[in-house]
């Protein structure tokens, strides 16, 4: 499959975002036309709002089942619209339920085969896993539109194993977590980190080389096509090795030349 044109949503909840960068990343490795859209909930309205809520997940051992929300959860998704910063715990949404209303706000003559939407959203997305029963984050669906998750890219990889270790016995013991946290740190990433953007571009090259070849991920850590469980999986990936594997630098060349 052949792209003209990539779409891509901003977040400007998430200022590490550096969608003009991402923008000229875009561009410069696919040779493709890339254009800078605003946060894609800029222009909806009560009823998209009303949609977002009904995809809320609330139990996360069974499948998908459609919410009645409260008038309180509609207008807490109706303040997200004008105010993106505006959070509360984090929310759950079903992913493929969140990804069939963000189509619904593209135009239809936006809406073909050789246009690519991305999404960036601070929204956490997940699926359900029938392997183990129960919802996972995800930090990317890949799809068209494809979703973007910035707490998903932080949440859904896991942090090491010490930190978990630790973080239990000092709520258990009940000690300040913060000097447990300053030892990791580094370790994964973190809300407001700068190195945000850079590992963004490895989501971005998992979506689009999904809609291209059908295949996002790579098993090799030595790739950033790597769907990382672990943040340090991730990091490594993205930042330390920083390139595609030589199988897929070589896909990734017959897709630019054809």
């Amino acid at each position: 499959m052949k792209v003209s044109k990539i779409f891509l949503y901003d977040e400007p909840a998430v200022p590490e975002l550096k969608i003009n960068d991402l923008c000229k990343f875009v561009e410069n490795t696919f040779s493709v036309s890339v254009e800078k859209r605003k946060n894609i909930f800029s222009l909806a309205n009560e009823d998209t709002a009303n949609k977002l809520a009904s995809c809320r997940i609330f139990n996360t051992k069974k499948p998908f089942e459609a919410h009645s929300p409260t008038r309180e959860e509609i207008e807490f998704e109706l303040a997200t619209f004008f105010d993106s910063k505006k959070t509360e715990n984090i929310v759950m949404y079903d992913g493929f339920e969140f990804q069939r209303i963000v189509s619904e706000l593209i135009s239809d003559y936006e809406v073909t085969s050789d246009q690519l939407h991305i999404v960036f959203t601070n929204k956490l997305t997940c699926t359900f896993d029938d392997s183990d029963y129960r919802y996972h984050g995800r930090a990317v669906i890949c799809s068209n539109p494809a979703i973007i998750s910035t707490t998903g890219i932080i949440e859904a990889p896991a942090k090491p194993r010490g930190y978990y270790l630790e973080l239990i016995s000092n709520v258990v013991q009940g000690v300040n977590v913060d000097t447990m946290k300053k030892k990791y740190q580094g370790t994964y990433l973190e809300y407001n980190d700068k190195r945000f953007s850079a590992v963004s571009e490895g989501y971005l090259l998992q979506a689009i080389f999904y809609y291209l070849t059908g295949e996002a991920f790579c098993e090799s850590r030595e790739c950033r096509l790597n769907n990382a469980h672990w943040q340090s999986d991730l990091l490594y990936s993205q930042l330390e090795v920083g390139k595609l594997c030589e199988r897929h630098q070589k896909a990734l060349e017959q897709l630019v030349a054809s």
